[in-house]
């Protein structure tokens, strides 16, 4: 038996129409790079990760233009919806891999984060997880149709759920695509695979893990990213 490899999956086929910005939001620059590079990056360095994915729209020109088919990376066609471009995605990978999916606007993304999440490999006490980060402010449910409050959700055990996801991928791509076959409401991967039947673990992730979906989020991702920069670097002087 093949030891298990550790695939990257990033659906970055979407528009993000909320940046309210000239290109989709995952060509927009911090720091000189786009914001999908910086994933990218993010990725590749990781020790445990031995491939990355990523999904495109078939009339993305934005991809070639800033030279990311330059990196060490597979590209494949998005879909329609993000599990359309993840079922691309891990479509062909091996009975022994895991997905690792991620959102191509969480640039942020911590190394130590990832090799957290990587250590449910090892357990068969479920079967994957996610980043989450657990739920502090006061949450309150709205009536139907209007802003008026119905009343103030118990915010005990509710958790935000980030990227990256990790699945073994054979598990992955039988529940996506039953989801989609289905009509499920599939959000994101760990929908899927709770509509299956699999337990799902939370691992507590890093609140810097920020999704870029307005505009007020650049400067904020912008800090992070330098932080991380730094943080790199003292570590490299140690």
């Amino acid at each position: 038996m093949t030891s298990p490899r550790v695939v990257a999956v990033i659906p970055a086929a979407g528009v993000g129409s909320r940046m309210q910005a000239d290109r989709p939001k995952q060509y927009l620059t911090i720091n000189g790079k786009t914001i999908l590079e910086h994933t990218i990056d993010a990725l590749l360095h990781h020790p445990l990760i031995d491939e990355v994915i990523v999904a495109i729209s078939p009339g993305d020109g934005y991809f070639d233009r800033y030279g990311l088919r330059d990196k060490p990376i597979h590209v494949v066609d998005g879909g329609k919806e993000r599990a359309d471009s993840v079922l691309n995605g891990i479509v062909n990978l091996g009975e022994n891999d895991w997905a690792l999916v991620h959102d191509a606007a969480r640039p942020c993304i911590e190394e130590s984060d990832i090799s957290a999440l990587l250590e449910l490999m090892s357990t068969d006490d479920v079967s994957g997880g996610i980043l989450a980060t657990p739920v502090r402010d006061t949450m309150k449910r709205v009536r139907p149709s209007t802003n008026v409050i119905s009343h103030t959700e118990d915010r005990d055990g509710l958790w935000h759920a980030l990227t990256p996801q990790l699945f073994p991928a054979t598990l992955l791509k039988r529940a996506l695509q039953n989801g989609l076959s289905q009509g499920a409401n599939i959000t994101d991967e760990a929908s899927a695979m709770e509509l299956e039947g699999y337990k799902v673990a939370m691992v507590s992730g890093s609140p810097a893990n920020i999704k870029i979906t307005h505009p007020a989020d650049l400067p904020l991702a912008e800090f992070y990213l330098k932080q991380k920069l730094s943080a790199q670097g003292q570590n490299a002087q140690n």
